[in-house]
């Protein structure tokens, strides 16, 4: 990894991103997306992760995120290790996922690829971390967030995205807790 890419000060907020192997869309589904948010919520009650905003797409996740200065890395690397044991359980067991086959297939070959992995792999191993130095530079982050279901095509305005923090910031009831920032 790049030593571009870190989380050097623990007391400072960052823009994380990271998506599944190949941009496979696994989160087309409401319960998929509800794992993460779940996942979250456990994160920011038990480890200290401060959330400032977020999106979850079809196929990645965008997150400002802080700790107060617990180990960023370290919650960043659980939260991911537990959420793609949890959705690969999830699509294995899910009734009617059509392209159950072939989305395991693509983990299992993925973590092949890899040699990190075992024998399957769901996320791609890179967050590419980067500190938020700016209020210019938070504001254009929190945009570029909140615009991504909007440049997609998804929905017209920013708050229409359930699975966003949009509505948290257009003073409506959004499904996390945001931090204060």
């Amino acid at each position: 990894m790049s030593r571009k890419y870190k989380f050097w000060d623990t007391n400072k907020m960052y823009f994380i991103s990271f998506a599944t192997v190949n941009w496979i869309d696994v989160f087309t589904r409401n319960e998929y997306k509800d794992e993460i948010i779940k996942s979250w919520k456990f994160c920011q009650e038990k480890k200290g992760i401060e959330i400032y905003a977020w999106c979850i797409m079809p196929s990645h996740v965008h997150m400002i995120i802080g700790s107060n200065d617990k180990n960023m890395e370290s919650i960043v690397r659980d939260m991911k290790s537990f959420t793609s044991t949890s959705l690969r359980k999830m699509i294995q067991e899910h009734p009617t996922e059509s392209r159950r086959e072939w989305l395991l297939w693509m983990f299992e070959r993925a973590g092949k690829k890899n040699g990190n992995n075992k024998d399957w792999q769901f996320w791609q191993q890179h967050n590419q971390p980067i500190q938020i130095t700016t209020q210019k530079m938070y504001d254009d982050v929190l945009d570029y967030i909140h615009q991504n279901p909007v440049v997609s095509g998804f929905v017209f305005e920013a708050e229409q995205w359930i699975y966003s923090s949009a509505k948290n910031y257009a003073k409506n009831d959004g499904i996390i807790k945001l931090a204060e920032g």
